[in-house]
């Protein structure tokens, strides 16, 4: 099958290559949707400013920093058993505080920076309040209490504990979940640097993919990557696209034919005419298509931040109301403790430990379970899933066009008698179905007959003579015309998985048969039916041609599918079915269905796919079984359960200590202590811990 993938073309824009050799300095803007993608609201920020060891370096520094002031200053106004003080000890105190807090609190300060410019307050702003408001504070009680003869109680431990605390949590997120890699830059380097250009007077130079321009002469060696889109000018190919556009087979080129830059040459030399650079070639477009969608996709805001969004907001209002009332009941100093008191208190300890241990803990499982977790917010967002929609080549089969079995009719022969006369045929022809029987053919260790007066017959396939016989290989239409018959049960099975059937005829004689296709996994039409036994609709969406989209649909019991797509065609179904408010698993392994993977809630890449698919992916499957998506269902299910549970003991302790540290029960004589605040605060985070530990799925 022959894909025309026309384009409107841009002429001499070459962003695409530019792109490629401005990766490393333009890290920002090339790691753009993909970051977003991955942390949301001001964790972006974070997540851009700070690598996976940063975050190891800074959490080790910080906890230098944290150990003496948790041991010198007292927590919340009491001295604990093991604290001691010593002459200089508040200055020795002050001077660390000052580093933890501008080292430390960098990334929470950067990160509510992000979050109040795009007016969504979250967790770092509410991270960041609570750190200031210590800080500031503790420095003010530090100079009363320095320079007067009053007490004002200060907040450096709870200062350190928290930015310690913060900053373990997403350093145990960030090691868990693997960092994403960059899905742009990989699709730029399917382009190589330099291409052969003839010039005008014939003679071929070498010269770079940037001084390339439409209508320029290239010429492309076997084996080699199409260097841009283009129309062949001369020479014959059989070009390989499964991995761009879907296409299981192998799709013989020829003179007047388009290629597609990224397909890769088989084994003819082409010269082909340029008609698509940089941004008006296909690649470029699947690029834009990726960014787009990973840009979109950040919108998703994760559980956490919504609970502390309204923390945030709640904390705020009950600290102006604390500090108004208390004003015009007692004195300033007084009413500047109590919103103080109430702000650090809204401080999310045990919050901010609720979703990273949930993480860590279900990335370890789901790595014994064959699935690479790149985007924690995948398991959040695939709680609960409408659809499941599925590439065919390579997700559902095995994503090459090969041998899927040879059966002897005729019993005087043997299965390598018959792939001898077969070998004998195809060996001289230039086609998809010839390469597949001849690699099959070169595996079983067979040596073939010789042939002789070869001919191909339009439309049949093969005849000459071998051993002095007449010898055919054709299909089942001339099989049909020559009035012969084989059994409807020897070729059902090779009919239902959408295989091609070739017939060796010796003297019009059926003596054999050979089917090739793109062989469905065995474990493919159980998994179809799991999703199905629990509501969930799968839908089978390909770049391969419809007719083999319409009996592997039809083996596996698929109703929905869709062949003959390109990249945009997915990625338009995709954003339609979401923007519907359905929940979509985008489930593919090549570098059509990227911008899928991107725009979908949740992107799951085979592990044996391309680089770019793995990138776009926020699931990998590491074993390459399309089965192992109902673990990760199943595992999303449990995760969310445990998310909701954690959010709940960390948020629940702030919900109830708030209002106490505000003195809303002050009239009938009861104002929470700071030692019972902080009693409460670490009985929060303890039962937080161990709830994520009891995180587990079925085998």
């Amino acid at each position: 099958m022959k894909k025309d993938h026309n384009h409107n073309h841009m002429p001499n824009q070459d962003h695409l290559v530019d792109e490629r050799h401005q990766a490393m300095s333009h890290e920002h803007h090339s790691h753009e949707g993909m970051d977003h993608s991955q942390h949301h609201g001001a964790h972006e920020e974070m997540d851009h400013s700070m690598h996976h060891g940063n975050f190891k370096q800074k959490f080790w520094l910080s906890l230098a920093l944290a150990i003496p002031i948790l041991f010198i200053s007292p927590m919340m106004g009491v001295d604990l058993p093991f604290q001691f003080q010593f002459p200089g000890s508040e200055w020795l105190v002050l001077i660390l505080a000052t580093i933890l807090f501008i080292y430390g609190g960098q990334p929470f300060l950067s990160g509510a920076k992000m979050e109040l410019k795009d007016k969504n307050p979250a967790m770092m702003t509410l991270i960041s309040m609570g750190i200031t408001v210590a800080y500031l504070y503790s420095l003010y009680a530090f100079v009363i209490n320095t320079f007067t003869h009053q007490h004002v109680m200060d907040f450096f431990w709870e200062l350190a504990s928290l930015i310690v605390i913060m900053l373990l949590g997403h350093w145990i997120e960030m090691n868990a979940v693997a960092n994403a890699g960059d899905a742009l830059k990989k699709l730029a380097e399917l382009l190589p640097d330099e291409v052969i250009r003839i010039k005008q007077n014939g003679e071929q130079e070498t010269v770079s993919l940037q001084m390339v321009h439409e209508g320029d002469v290239l010429v492309v060696r076997a084996g080699d990557k199409m260097p841009t889109d283009g129309v062949i000018e001369k020479g014959t190919s059989i070009v390989d696209e499964a991995a761009v556009t879907g296409e299981s087979r192998g799709v013989v080129k020829q003179v007047d034919d388009r290629v597609i830059g990224g397909s890769v040459n088989g084994d003819g030399t082409l010269q082909i005419r340029v008609t698509g650079t940089g941004e008006s070639g296909y690649l470029a477009k699947v690029m834009e298509m990726v960014r787009k969608a990973q840009a979109e996709k950040s919108k998703l805001e994760a559980l956490s931040d919504k609970v502390a969004k309204g923390l945030f907001y709640i904390a705020l209002a009950v600290g102006l109301i604390a500090f108004i009332v208390w004003l015009i009941l007692g004195d300033l100093p007084l009413a500047l403790e109590r919103m103080v008191t109430v702000f650090i208190i809204a401080c999310p300890h045990a919050l901010g430990l609720a979703i990273p241990l949930v993480v860590a803990r279900s990335t370890s499982i789901a790595a014994k379970n064959g699935l690479l977790l790149k985007n924690r917010m995948a398991l959040e967002n695939g709680h609960h899933v409408d659809k499941v929609l599925l590439d065919k080549t390579g997700t559902l089969t095995e994503g090459s066009f090969s041998v899927t079995g040879v059966d002897v009719i005729d019993t005087n022969y043997s299965i390598e008698e018959i792939l001898k006369y077969i070998g004998a045929l195809e060996v001289s022809a230039n086609h998809p179905i010839a390469k597949g029987i001849m690699n099959y053919i070169k595996e079983q260790n067979v040596s073939f007959y010789e042939a002789t007066d070869e001919m191909n017959i339009t439309g049949v396939g093969l005849q000459g003579i071998v051993n002095n016989q007449q010898v055919k290989i054709v299909n089942g239409k001339e099989l049909a015309r020559l009035g012969l018959d084989v059994s409807k049960e020897t070729i059902q099975k090779y009919q239902e998985q959408g295989n091609t059937i070739s017939y060796l005829l010796i003297e019009e004689k059926i003596i054999g048969l050979i089917a090739l296709g793109d062989q469905v996994k065995p474990e493919a039409k159980a998994f179809i039916s799991s999703l199905k036994e629990r509501g969930i609709e799968p839908v089978m969406l390909t770049g391969d041609n419809k007719e083999a989209a319409e009996n592997v649909a039809r083996y596996l019991g698929i109703t929905n599918f869709q062949g003959g797509l390109l990249p945009e065609d997915k990625e338009a179904i995709v954003a339609d079915f979401t923007r519907q408010g359905q929940r979509i698993v985008m489930v593919g392994d090549g570098i059509n269905d990227a911008p899928s993977l991107a725009r979908a809630t949740v992107g799951v890449a085979i592990g044996a796919g391309t680089d770019v698919a793995l990138d776009s992916a926020d699931v990998v499957l590491t074993n390459s079984n399309p089965e192992d998506i109902l673990r990760f269902l199943d595992l999303a299910k449990q995760t969310r359960r445990k998310m909701v549970q954690n959010l709940w003991w960390g948020a629940g302790y702030n919900l109830l200590a708030i209002p106490l540290a505000a003195g809303i029960l002050a009239p009938i004589g009861i104002v929470l202590s700071p030692a019972v605040g902080a009693v409460l605060m670490s009985l929060s985070t303890i039962i937080v811990a161990l709830n994520a530990m009891t995180l587990t799925i079925k085998k």
